[in-house]
């Protein structure tokens, strides 16, 4: 029987002193099963048989280590030396991590979770380079319905708010956009949605600025921002507000209708 493969040098659960911390925790078990999957190939059913019981002689020997009665690491380096001499003791032959279907489904699972994080970053990048953009046109008090929203622009001003760059144009500039159903909203599932991440505040803002033009002439721009500081301080009664000048007006244009 072989020498059996000693077991790799553990990396330190805690980074040293002045080193830079990772960006996400390490899966110390993960790293373990890696580990023994390198030292594996090649290895015979034998070897790995006794490769698997000097990791379990080292488990024995680091039980009562104060330092690593957290690790995860060991106890994974065991149980896939374990699999990896069931398997070969199964089918024969030597092991082959590329022939491994465990590790395999591993790696795929992996460069769809890899995937998935870049698609995430760079939807983030998107999102603050929106909030810039909105910022900007706040700043040159440009925010107004010539500036159509787009999917996500509720998401870019929760970053508004989130980083400090908050402006209640902003808000009065959805609200506008909600009311006219321009912009994105124009999709009946985009204000299903938004119904339920743009803020009350905001909802409320967009039914009053719809029902209050039903009363007359529609007003330009600038000319409602009352409504806005109405729906900030009591959004529940704004809304009330709205909903109690639709049904004021309901019997009117019921009217209105049937003398055409």
């Amino acid at each position: 029987m072989s020498t059996p493969v000693p077991r790799s040098r553990r990396r330190p659960l805690f980074p040293a002193p002045g080193a830079a911390a990772p960006r996400q925790p390490i899966d110390q078990a993960k790293v373990g099963r890696r580990a023994v999957r390198r030292r594996a190939a090649g290895m015979t059913a034998t070897e790995a048989a006794a490769a698997l019981e000097d990791a379990r002689l080292q488990q024995h020997m680091d039980r009562d280590r104060e330092d690593l009665a957290d690790d995860e690491r060991g106890p994974a380096e065991v149980a896939e030396w374990q699999r990896i001499a069931q398997l070969l003791a199964t089918n024969g032959g030597t092991y082959d991590p590329e022939g491994d279907a465990v590790v395999q489904d591993e790696l795929a699972a992996d460069r769809r979770a890899e995937e998935a994080e870049q698609q995430r970053l760079q939807e983030q990048q998107q999102l603050a380079a929106r909030a810039d953009e909105l910022a900007a046109h706040v700043r040159a008090g440009r925010l107004d319905r010539t500036v159509e929203t787009r999917p996500g622009d509720e998401a870019a001003r929760d970053v508004l708010a989130h980083r400090g760059d908050y402006h209640p144009m902003v808000d009065g500039w959805l609200a506008q956009a909600f009311a006219d159903r321009s912009g994105h909203y124009a999709d009946p599932a985009a204000r299903r949605a938004a119904a339920d991440s743009l803020p009350e505040a905001v909802r409320a803002h967009a039914a009053l600025l719809a029902a209050l033009p039903r009363i007359g002439a529609p007003a330009a721009d600038g000319e409602l921002e009352f409504a806005g500081r109405l729906a900030q301080a009591d959004p529940e009664a704004t809304d009330a507000l709205a909903a109690w000048l639709e049904r004021s007006l309901a019997p009117a244009k019921l009217a209105e209708s049937g003398d055409r």
